[in-house]
């Protein structure tokens, strides 16, 4: 009988790309003084990124042949990634690092100059507004800490094999970019910062439902995600040349004032098709809420801003003397408030999707004075209540969606407990929430009646219990997930008097049992 000989099945784009960034992650494990994926993942992302730049370039070069125009390069010789990185025997060891970090050194090319980072530092748009300025302001916010110019060619030849000039490869990148930034999450947490979900982040773009024309801003946008998915969104409506020019000039902002995601956020929006992206590097919070006027609205805000931080006395003095707090998550809700348009010379009014954590909705004092204003100036409509572990691994905090509008004050609020998938007790990190859970509640969006996930609640008794917006769903089985702190303890407490109780009756019989 004739031996049946195994042959080898070529690998798939994903499986080349997925190797190649494995093998990249293995060679910088040897690197001393990269503590972790969070210090590797922001060499490995510089290095993608501009390799990224190159492929892209040299697909806008070969357009503008064809068409018959002449293209300037937003990079110049010898700082192309084609210039310095694509050789494999190419400029290594001491010589590549310094050209790399410092401010003049010999190139490839054998002459000097400034080096690369320095230069790249130094790009400046001819308009102000093009992808010099968004390369010089990630350069300006980067390091390059690996000192071993052996194992960082190595990378370099690694990546060389990745090309961003075939829509499948760019398609298949983006899910493995998605894997790096989950690498990012789930290093992520300990200063409030908890990346979204992508099921939820779909789920508020659906019922936000941007349109072309509207302004979108994403004050804390991380890694992108509310952007991307909002680009997607409006892309599908695009239909005419000026509507691609609207989507990618005029359409999304965002602010991140932290190096690495600002970073990441430049590339997974540019590897996503937004070839400007307006991502301001500051703190959201630096400028006195009295300051903002009508040219800094916009008309939706879509967030999930950090919460658990806390910001210094220079930041709160920036907020009314009455709503002053260190809580960063009570910050960002006062600045989206009044980010948010009003229905002024015929203008829509602004509205806004966020995610809070259930402290925000039972908190009183400073809490309690935010959301007065909130239900007297603003349409708090709909509440969106979510089980446990939406946001596991990084916090068990319970969170909610908040939906609101600058429409006019609150006249009831509608509530939706999103229910966990039957025969679950929580999400987790490997099964995590889906988007098809929230067909029922998109359902219910457009055709509200209450039933036993959907309730609604007058504006005038949650200002008549000291605007206590964390209302239980009354056909619901008791959920202490939802109730305030002082309800859980008094609960605890009982339950440990009820338990001494029990020991003492007991040990009571057991005495009598041993006097028998």
């Amino acid at each position: 009988m004739a031996k049946r000989i195994k042959t080898q099945q070529p690998m798939s784009t994903a499986q080349q790309l997925g190797s190649i960034i494995k093998s990249c992650r293995d060679i910088m494990r040897k690197v001393k003084g990269l503590n972790g994926d969070l210090d590797r993942l922001p060499m490995l992302t510089w290095v993608m990124f501009l390799k990224f730049l190159d492929d892209t370039e040299m697909i806008r070069a070969e357009e503008a042949s064809l068409a018959g125009k002449r293209y300037k390069p937003v990079i110049e010789v010898p700082y192309r990634w084609r210039d310095w990185a694509a050789k494999e025997d190419g400029i290594t060891g001491d010589d590549l690092i310094a050209f790399i970090n410092n401010d003049e050194a010999k190139g490839p090319d054998g002459k000097r100059g400034a080096g690369l980072f320095a230069y790249l530092r130094s790009l400046q748009g001819a308009n102000g507004g093009d992808r010099r300025d968004v390369i010089a302001t990630v350069f300006r916010g980067l390091n390059n800490r690996m000192l071993n110019g052996y194992l960082l060619r190595d990378i370099l030849n690694k990546v060389s094999g990745i090309h961003f000039n075939s829509s499948d490869e760019i398609h298949t990148i983006g899910y493995l970019y998605e894997s790096m930034l989950k690498e990012m999450r789930d290093s992520a947490g300990d200063s409030g910062e908890f990346y979204t979900p992508r099921a939820v982040i779909k789920f508020m773009v659906k019922v936000i439902n941007p349109q072309l024309g509207e302004t979108v801003l994403d004050p804390a946008c991380g890694t992108g995600g509310f952007l991307v998915e909002t680009f997607e969104h409006l892309k599908a409506q695009c239909k005419r040349t000026e509507d691609f020019r609207k989507l990618q000039e005029e359409s999304l902002a965002g602010i991140e004032a932290k190096s690495l995601p600002y970073l990441l956020c430049q590339m997974n929006l540019m590897l996503h098709g937004l070839e400007y992206p307006q991502i301001d590097p500051g703190n959201a919070l630096r400028v006195p809420l009295n300051e903002i006027g009508d040219r800094e609205r916009v008309d939706i805000v879509l967030t999930n801003p950090p919460f658990g931080g806390e910001e210094e006395k220079g930041i709160q003095n920036n907020f009314p003397d009455d709503k002053r707090t260190a809580e960063t998550a009570l910050l960002f809700l006062q600045l989206i408030m009044r980010k948010l348009r009003r229905p002024v010379g015929g203008k829509k009014p602004g509205r806004c999707g966020i995610v809070v954590p259930n402290g925000t909705l039972f908190g009183d004092g400073v809490c309690a004075r935010i959301k007065e204003e909130l239900l007297k100036d603003y349409n708090l409509h709909t509440i969106v209540r979510f089980p446990n572990g939406v946001f596991a691994p990084y916090t068990s905090i319970p969170t909610n969606l908040l939906f609101f509008d600058r429409s006019g004050p609150t006249k009831e609020i509608w509530y939706y407990e999103q229910p966990l998938p039957e025969g679950r007790k929580s999400y987790t990190k490997t099964k995590p929430m889906q988007f098809e859970e929230f067909g029922d509640c998109i359902k219910w969006w457009s055709k509200r009646r209450e039933n036993n996930r959907a309730w609604k609640v007058k504006a005038s008794d949650v200002a008549a219990n000291n605007f206590n917006l964390d209302i239980k769903n009354p056909n619901g089985k008791e959920d202490y997930e939802h109730q305030p702190p002082e309800k859980l303890v008094e609960d605890i407490i009982a339950k440990e008097q009820r338990i001494l109780e029990i020991m003492a009756e007991i040990r009571q019989v057991l005495a009598e049992g041993a006097k028998a």
